[in-house]
C-alpha cells in the first residue's frame, strides 16, 4: 500500500480551515473519477468519508474498502444493510429502507464536498432524527465562506433527499462547476 503522506481531507481541514474553492474542485473531480470508476465495475464503496479520503500531494486516494459491495450486473438490486459513518449516510440508509448503494455513495461524496468547503459537517449527526429532519429541509451554507453559485447547486443536487432524484456518478461528472476545472 503506498503512504499517503498528505494525511487524510478530514485532517486537512481540521488543521487548516476550509480548502478553497479551486483546492476542493480538483480534490472532489479526482474523488468523482474515482468513484466514476468503481461504480463502472460494478462496485459500490459504502464508507465514503473525509477519513478515507487520503492526501498524496495533490493527489487524492480512496481507502476501506472494507464495506464495498459488489453489485449483480444482471438486474439491481437494492441494499438493505447499514453500514459507514452516520454523518455521511444518506436518508434512506439512515431510515432503514431499501435503498441503492450508489446513490448512497453520491451522498456521502456530498458531505465530504461540503466539509472540505466548510470545515464543518452538513448536518448535526449528535440526533439521529434531527439529522433526518435536517436532511429533509435540505443543506444552507455559510454566506461568509462565499461558495460559488455553481458549487452550491451540484452540493445541493449532491444532498438530494430523495435518492430517485439524486444524480448518478455519470451525471455528477457533467456537472458544470466540475467541467470547469
Amino acid at each position: 500500500m503506498e503512504l499517503a503522506e498528505g494525511g487524510d481531507v478530514f485532517d486537512c481541514v481540521l488543521n487548516g480551515g476550509p480548502l478553497p474553492e479551486s483546492r476542493a474542485k480538483a480534490l472532489f473531480h479526482q474523488m468523482v473519477e474515482a468513484i466514476r470508476y468503481c461504480h463502472g465495475c460494478g462496485v459500490a464503496h459504502r464508507d465514503l468519508k473525509c477519513e478515507n479520503a487520503l492526501l498524496q500531494g495533490f493527489n487524492l486516494k480512496l481507502a476501506d474498502f472494507g464495506f464495498a459491495k459488489v453489485l449483480p450486473k444482471s438486474c439491481r438490486e437494492l441494499s438493505q444493510t447499514f453500514c459507514g459513518s452516520t454523518a455521511y449516510a444518506a436518508p434512506e440508509v439512515l431510515q432503514g429502507i431499501p435503498h441503492d448503494s450508489k446513490k448512497g455513495d453520491v451522498w456521502s461524496m456530498g458531505v465530504v464536498l461540503y466539509v472540505m468547503l466548510c470545515a464543518s459537517l452538513p448536518f448535526d449527526d449528535t440526533d439521529i432524527p434531527k439529522m433526518l429532519w435536517q436532511q429533509q429541509k435540505r443543506v444552507s451554507f455559510p454566506t461568509h465562506l462565499g461558495i460559488s453559485a455553481e458549487c452550491q447547486d451540484l452540493l445541493k443536487r449532491l444532498l438530494e433527499p430523495d435518492m430517485i432524484l439524486r444524480p448518478s456518478i455519470e451525471e455528477v461528472s457533467w456537472h458544470p462547476w466540475l467541467a470547469s476545472t
